[in-house]
């Protein structure tokens, strides 16, 4: 399946490892521009010799704590410089630290707001208005199976992250009429080295795969796969949805 976006410019965040690693490859795979980010510049530029060796010609890779704003600003000016306006937006973070609610104190809170939901409304902001003038973009916000149901010893998750989801409804709303589809995807339990450290953390997380109707985790090439189809042409009449990539985990509609 053509999914039309060969040539579309993509911006991944914190797309050196993980999740975000393996939707930018898919982008690459499917001829979008891909520029990647993260903070671990081995692993970085690790990741844009794998793209390169897919699409020649079409990756960048930026060291960037999207933590702070200076660099969210630097990255996006040295994205548009590199291939012009983008056209899909990727918003991702690492995974915050697994606790219970009085592990946090007030400013670890106001960090996490900043990783998780700040940093993804500023990069917006600073996109938005290209993908107006083109009258075509897309937007896709990752956040966790936690938004939906709530997952023991990670209360940051769980109550952070909901945020991104009532940004996404509403902005939706308001963009949809302009080309613009803004979702919203889910990872369930995917073999990451982030569900390897809550395993490390707390190995009876190992155990919940009994709860998962197809009783394994995922692959981030699954999850990769349901990512590229949402910032597609052919998902052009999806927005404003939150689609879960779990397996069955989660017990509601």
């Amino acid at each position: 399946m053509d999914l039309g976006i060969k040539d579309k410019v993509a911006l991944v965040l914190a797309s050196s490892k993980g999740l975000g690693k393996a939707v930018a490859i898919e982008l690459a795979k499917e001829g979008a521009r891909v520029i990647i980010c993260g903070t671990d510049a081995k692993a970085l530029h690790e990741t844009e010799a794998a793209i390169q060796s897919i699409s020649p010609g079409n990756v960048k890779a930026f060291v960037c704590d999207i933590t702070d704003e200076a660099q969210r600003k630097r990255l996006v000016e040295q994205s548009v410089h590199a291939f012009g306006d983008i056209e899909i937006l990727v918003t991702n973070t690492g995974g915050p630290a697994a606790g219970g609610f009085e592990k946090f104190n007030l400013e670890d809170w106001k960090q996490l707001y900043n990783l998780m939901f700040l940093s993804a409304v500023d990069i917006i902001l600073q996109v938005l208005p290209g993908m107006k003038k083109k009258g075509w973009g897309r937007i896709l916000t990752i956040t966790s199976i936690t938004v939906k149901q709530p997952v023991d010893n990670l209360i940051s998750s769980n109550a952070v992250r909901t945020s991104l989801v009532g940004l996404v409804k509403s902005l939706s709303n308001e963009v949809a009429a302009l080309g613009i589809t803004v979702n919203n995807l889910m990872p369930g339990y995917t073999n990451t080295n982030r569900l390897a450290h809550l395993v490390e953390v707390n190995p009876k997380v190992s155990e919940v795969i009994e709860t998962i109707p197809m009783k394994r985790f995922g692959s981030p090439t699954e999850f990769a796969a349901a990512a590229a189809f949402l910032v597609s042409e052919r998902a052009s009449y999806i927005t404003g949805q939150s689609l879960a990539v779990d397996g069955g985990w989660i017990k509601g509609n």
